[in-house]
């Protein structure tokens, strides 16, 4: 199988997976299904697929263990399935490096609106048109989706390096939660959604920079953040 469309399905409930094989299927995806938590990993390895869609109830590994396993090697983008009520669940599996959510019993082209939505911003680009940002010991490498921090590669997932890249493009510029998240997701802000949140603290984790005290993704209350040019030395 091609896999410039291969999506990798994690449901254990046979009927729905198959309903949303079929639609996506007839929106030009080749979907692949896998319903135990124990064979994802092997799965994904060997398909390669384009994106993962995961749910957060699984027989074996649960969604949230399997997101958090996957992340570091599948540097493609990740879609989870949660629970309406499930606000943890939808913050965890961000921090564990999922792109972005939908609240089951999930409709059909909002669940496919979504896959597109992460599809273009993954892989729309010409990476050869893009040069890297270098900040001190910061590179980010447009060509690869590559952020090496003092000569170490840091992994993150694909909104993550998105969130950052738009920060450091415009280092030096205050840039809002409402501007970022239509931004990075495409759709409009509703003044609740913690996403942006989650991921600079995530952020902050990873590149080294006090949560307590920030020096290179700092919040200007009532703002928005900003991404200091010359804290990375």
């Amino acid at each position: 199988m091609s896999q410039n469309n291969l999506i990798l399905l994690v449901e254990d409930d046979r009927r729905l997976a198959q309903l949303v094989k079929d639609f996506l299927e007839s929106n030009d995806f080749q979907v692949a299904i896998e319903e135990n938590g124990n064979r994802v990993i092997r799965q994904a390895q060997n398909l390669n697929p384009a994106l993962v869609v995961l749910d957060l109830m699984l027989p074996g590994k649960d969604g949230l263990t399997l997101c958090k396993e996957l992340r570091p090697q599948f540097k493609g983008p990740i879609l989870m399935l949660t629970a309406r009520d499930s606000d943890l669940d939808q913050v965890l599996g961000l921090e564990y490096g999922a792109d972005d959510y939908v609240i089951k019993p999930a409709e059909p082209r909002v669940l496919l609106a979504r896959i597109r939505a992460l599809m273009r911003r993954y892989y729309q680009n010409d990476p050869r048109e893009q040069e890297a940002l270098v900040f001190g010991q910061l590179c980010i490498q447009p060509t690869a989706r590559k952020v090496v921090l003092a000569g170490e590669d840091i992994i993150l997932s694909s909104h993550e390096y998105d969130l950052l890249l738009s920060l450091a493009a415009q280092a030096g510029q205050i840039l809002s939660r409402e501007f970022l998240f239509n931004h990075i997701y495409n759709r409009e802000y509703d003044g609740l959604d913690r996403t942006i949140d989650v991921r600079i603290s995530q952020l902050r984790k990873k590149l080294n920079d006090n949560p307590e005290n920030p020096t290179r993704i700092k919040t200007i209350w009532g703002k928005g953040y900003l991404f200091i040019a010359d804290a990375w030395q």
